[in-house]
């Protein structure tokens, strides 16, 4: 897909980090871009400087994600280009011991549900609403309507420990990816998913300095945390290579992370 102002782009968790550094690589195309987030205070920022919109949604409702697209929509017509980042982790053992105590524990339900809603069930929310409305549009020269793009993470394929929940919800993302391009692929919609590595996003940042240099130490090549603008570039890739369609890709600088 070439980019250019006659596109129109949603990114979820847009408003900082990977979704921002997307977004800016996008609007840098002339692609208008909707960020939707719940964080309402940077998105507004975020948006006022691109020229977008900002819509304040938590993926996990289906009222709000319906709300978000209709306002997305409004200002900029039917999005051609879908990029899910928005998502959360924790981290609990699925069984463990108290150490003063003794007392037995497990990972409390609610909060693995509340992953796998956010993080799968969120991204396939959109994603759906959003193949829907491309399904709609006129084909471009090359038959293509549309391209959607999905987060996962390497934690999809070597989970650490206490990542039950947030394992299980990438690797679903992973795994519905392929199924996904081939359902949309006589309409011309592709799907492709990205696995990071170790990036330097906001939630990382509040991480102590020895953390993080111990993290960017266990990187193989280049020895260094993964840098967000480096994930913009490979979603623009994704979005204007045509035969990109139906891949997962790890972008990690070839770390496979330990157990713990």
């Amino acid at each position: 897909m070439h980019l250019t102002s006659a596109i129109s782009a949603v990114i979820t968790g847009g408003a900082s980090g990977l979704g921002a550094a997307t977004a800016r690589v996008l609007a840098a195309q002339g692609v208008k871009v909707a960020l939707f987030d719940f964080n309402a205070e940077q998105g507004e920022v975020l948006a006022a400087e691109l020229g977008g919109v900002f819509c304040k949604v938590d993926v996990t409702s289906e009222a709000e994600v319906d709300a978000a697209f209709a306002r997305a929509r409004a200002a900029h017509g039917q999005e051609r280009i879908l990029v899910n980042c928005a998502g959360t982790g924790n981290a609990i053992k699925t069984a463990s011991r108290d150490k003063a105590s003794g007392a037995i524990k497990h990972f409390p339900l609610p909060d693995f549900e509340r992953i796998i809603q956010i993080n799968l069930i969120g991204s396939f929310r959109c994603l759906a609403k959003s193949a829907a409305g491309m399904l709609a549009l006129a084909p471009l020269q090359d038959g293509e309507r549309g391209v959607i793009l999905n987060t996962a993470s390497v934690a999809a394929e070597d989970g650490q420990i206490g990542q039950a929940a947030y394992a299980a919800s990438k690797a679903a993302v992973v795994g519905m990816t392929l199924p996904i391009a081939r359902d949309l692929m006589s309409e011309g919609i592709r799907v492709n998913t990205i696995m990071p590595g170790i990036f330097s996003t906001p939630l990382l940042a509040a991480a102590p300095e020895h953390v993080k240099e111990a993290l960017a130490a266990s990187v193989p090549f280049p020895r260094r945390l993964g840098d967000p603008s480096e994930f913009a570039s490979l979603v623009e890739q994704m979005v204007t290579n045509a035969y990109f369609n139906g891949e997962s890709v790890r972008l990690d600088g070839a770390i496979r992370m330990a157990p713990r």
